[in-house]
């Protein structure tokens, strides 16, 4: 069973189709790569996927519920239990400390688990600076940050837009081996949105966007 499906997924900017006829499945315990040329529409499928943008047409189930079906709060809900976003930009909030914006998803839960975030942090190699400002941040320690919180909840499914964008080799392969691990000993789908060959070699199989649809790559 998929855990994640979309069926006929199209979507356009006033007279401008960014994609059509969009068709993916994500089973449990797998990392898909999304590849495509700049501007093809790849941030904007995942902000679909997500429930943070609305497509045009098509179907998209999550863990079996509809989510274009839900009304707004349902949407939230289920992204909060269920999604981990990596956000191209970061969207770290700069009033809060690494520590925590790693937080944050557990606290919309009602959860605390300091352990859990310390070790989210640990993973990325980012132990000694719990305490820093995002302002305080290089740009490959932000990344590393937005990382440790789209998986410290332990999301069904991790929406990855460019995660290695702004990290060096050793950082690159330490996150790729960190989503993996978390994908598939969890039983979560990662879908990871990269321009890195490295990255798309982490992944089960690779899929190219265009403005036809997806297609094997």
């Amino acid at each position: 069973m998929s855990l994640l499906s979309a069926r006929g997924l199209s979507k356009s900017y006033g007279e401008v189709a960014v994609f059509s006829g969009v068709d993916l499945d994500l089973a449990p315990g797998e990392i898909v790569a999304l590849l495509g040329e700049s501007g093809s529409g790849k941030s904007t499928l995942l902000n679909c996927l997500a429930g943070l943008d609305e497509a045009d047409a098509g179907r998209i189930a999550l863990d079996g519920q509809d989510l274009r079906a839900l009304d707004d709060d349902a949407r939230s809900a289920l992204r909060r239990q269920a999604l981990g976003f990596v956000f191209q930009a970061f969207h770290l909030l700069p009033h809060l400390s690494a520590a925590d914006n790693v937080a944050l998803p557990l606290r919309l839960l009602g959860q605390r688990d300091e352990g859990r975030v310390q070790q989210m942090l640990a993973a990325v190699d980012l132990a000694g600076l719990a305490a820093r400002m995002p302002r305080q941040l290089s740009g490959g320690q932000l990344q590393r940050v937005a990382i440790a919180r789209a998986l410290v909840h332990r999301p069904r499914l991790v929406l990855a837009d460019e995660p290695t964008g702004n990290l060096d080799a050793r950082h690159a392969v330490e996150v790729l081996d960190l989503l993996s691990r978390c994908t598939h000993e969890a039983g979560a789908a990662c879908l990871l949105v990269t321009h890195s060959e490295r990255a798309a070699e982490a992944a089960d199989r690779r899929l190219r966007l265009d403005a036809t649809g997806l297609h094997q790559a």
